[in-house]
C-alpha cells in the first residue's frame, strides 16, 4: 500500500502540523507545548499528582516529572507534599504560572479556532466523529499486556 494511502500518514502529518504551530505560538509564551498542557490541566485540575497529569497529557510520568520540574524552576507551579500521603506530591498553579497560562491559551485556541474555521458545522461534526471512530478502532487493535 503506498504511502499516500495510508490513513496513519495522514494523521500524522496533521498532528505534525498542529504541534509545529502550537510550538510556534507558545514560543513568545515562554512555554513548549508539553508544558502549556500540563499549565491548561493544572489549572482545571488543581492539587493533581504528577502520574495523573501525565495520563491527561498522553505523556510518561518521567516525561511530566522533567516539564513539572522546568515549570517549577520558573516559578510557574508549586508542588507540596499531599496531606495524607506524603509521597504523593500536589501539584498548583503559582499565580504567575496562572498568568502565563492563560497568555499562551489564548494563543492557542487562535490555533484552534483558524482550524475549525475551515469547517462547517457539519464538516466539524463529521471529522470529530470519524476521528473519534479511528481511536476506537486503533484501540481495538492494540495488543493487550504479554
Amino acid at each position: 500500500m503506498p504511502a499516500s494511502e495510508r490513513l496513519g500518514s495522514h494523521l500524522k502529518r496533521a498532528e505534525q502540523a498542529l504541534s509545529a504551530t502550537k510550538a510556534a505560538v507558545l514560543r513568545p509564551a515562554g512555554l513548549t507545548v508539553a508544558q502549556y498542557a500540563a499549565l491548561l490541566h493544572l489549572s482545571g485540575n488543581p492539587g493533581i499528582s504528577a502520574a495523573a497529569l501525565a495520563r491527561l497529557c498522553g505523556v510518561t510520568p518521567p516525561t511530566m516529572n522533567t516539564v513539572l520540574k522546568n515549570l517549577q524552576d520558573r516559578e510557574l507551579i508549586v508542588r507540596t507534599p499531599h496531606e495524607w500521603h506524603g509521597n504523593v506530591l500536589e501539584t498548583r498553579l503559582t499565580d504567575e504560572g496562572r498568568a502565563v497560562m492563560v497568555d499562551a491559551d489564548a494563543r492557542a485556541v487562535r490555533v484552534e479556532r483558524a482550524l475549525a474555521g475551515e469547517f462547517t458545522d457539519e464538516e466539524r461534526d463529521t471529522l470529530t466523529a470519524l476521528l473519534a471512530r479511528c481511536v476506537r478502532v486503533l484501540e481495538e487493535q492494540r495488543p493487550g499486556p504479554a
